[in-house]
């Protein structure tokens, strides 16, 4: 496989990877990996530090001894390497210490065995500083494996293909070690054609986690029993609803009554965007809940969709005079559907300025929905410098021939 197709790959969700290629043997060497001989140099960095610092104390004077810069090469390698590495290179460090003050004769002197005790000192500290380091990095690992499976649990990956529909996806978590949070998507085959959902909770935290496995598995159960797409709307509405009665009656999360009402209001409701695909027609239906507006990609022109009835988010329908409204839109062959959360478009560089995604999606319509999907992840990721601020979930659809 093409270094493109692997980070098609790393990238995308909803789709499984293909088999990698073997290389033959004998074959080209693999292409320099940035990131990989970067990480090399740094392994390498203590060693490289216990040589410079060994050959610098040779060339200079007697009377000048930087032999005790040593002290930083088993703390560096407590940051860097494993627990035997280090305690190597502690050792070596206390040698060659030990046997660059003997050749510039100073062994036995008061400063030469308070140097070398120094080293030691520092040598065993960073040998319990890098065990530690290992059992919080064991540690990470099983959360992270953890998460990875309730993920999988709650968003299922999207299928490349349901009927006509080709789908590419991709989710982007703001805390960087996570793998879950707020954003969810779904899309179903239901007796009604294909459906989906793509929906944002408010907050963050196991409680925006919460209330997206709530949603999800409510969407799943409707999207096939209801036969009006708004319908399944309310439903859902009606569900978040009891899901925030629920949240404000538990005793473990703040109560209503010792918080402000406005806050209360605008912290516990998602928005949402259904989208029908109905059978044996050229046309997408969609109901807005408060949702941003999607991107329709017809005949390379992109415009974005504004509903002229937007509903109120989920969790929100009693107290807002805004029922949910379907309203269909031409989808044929060859159309695109470009769906996302608002962490898409809400993201900031450095100077506080929004990222618009309307510009990469008119860049890139034109490729491959795998590669357009993909472009628009880096074209987010570079824009904030790989600091996202909130989750973002994209997912688009192509109406095959």
């Amino acid at each position: 496989m093409t270094s493109h197709t692997t980070d098609l790959q790393e990238s995308t969700t909803g789709h499984a990877a293909a088999p990698a290629r073997r290389k033959p043997l004998g074959g080209p060497a693999a292409p320099w990996n940035r990131r990989t001989g970067s990480r090399a140099l740094l392994a390498a960095a203590p060693a490289l530090l216990v040589v410079v610092v060994a050959v610098t104390d040779l060339i200079t004077p007697h009377w000048l001894h930087v032999s005790p810069v040593l002290a930083a090469v088993p703390v560096l390698a407590a940051v860097l390497l494993p627990w035997w590495a280090t305690a190597v290179l502690a050792l070596a460090g206390l040698v060659i210490a030990g046997l660059l003050q003997w050749d510039a004769g100073a062994w036995g002197h008061p400063d030469t065995n308070v140097a070398l005790g120094s080293l030691f000192v520092v040598g065993l500290t960073s040998l319990a500083a890098c065990s530690l380091r290992q059992r919080r990095e064991r540690q990470l690992h099983r959360v992270r494996s953890v998460a990875e499976t309730a993920q999988c649990a709650l968003m299922h990956p999207l299928p490349q293909r349901i009927g006509s529909l080709a789908l590419s996806a991709v989710y982007l978590p703001a805390e960087s070690e996570a793998r879950i949070g707020g954003d969810f998507y779904e899309a179903v085959r239901t007796p009604y054609g294909t459906r989906m959902v793509i929906g944002d909770v408010r907050g963050k935290g196991l409680e925006a986690v919460g209330a997206s496995a709530a949603l999800l598995g409510a969407f799943r159960d409707l999207a096939y029993r209801e036969p009006s797409l708004t319908r399944v709307a309310e439903q859902l509405d009606e569900r978040a609803r009891r899901h925030i009665a629920a949240l404000d009656s538990d005793p473990d999360t703040d109560s209503p009554g010792g918080r402000d009402a406005g806050a209360l209001f605008t912290e516990r409701f998602a928005t949402a965007l259904l989208v029908e695909f109905p059978p044996g027609e050229a046309v997408a239906r969609m109901v807005h809940c408060g949702h941003p507006e999607p991107y329709v990609v017809h005949a390379g022109e992109v415009r974005a969709y504004e509903p002229d009835q937007p509903g109120a988010p989920l969790g929100l329908g009693d107290l807002l005079a805004a029922r949910p409204v379907a309203q269909t839109v031409p989808f044929g062959p060859g159309d695109r559907l470009v769906l996302y959360t608002d962490g898409f478009i809400e993201a900031r560089d450095r100077r506080g300025r929004f990222h618009d995604l309307a510009a990469p999606v008119r860049a890139h319509a034109g490729r491959p929905l795998d590669a357009m999907v993909a472009a628009l992840r880096r074209d987010l990721l570079r824009h904030v410098r790989h600091d996202l601020d909130d989750d973002a979930a994209l997912v688009a659809l192509e109406r095959l021939p």
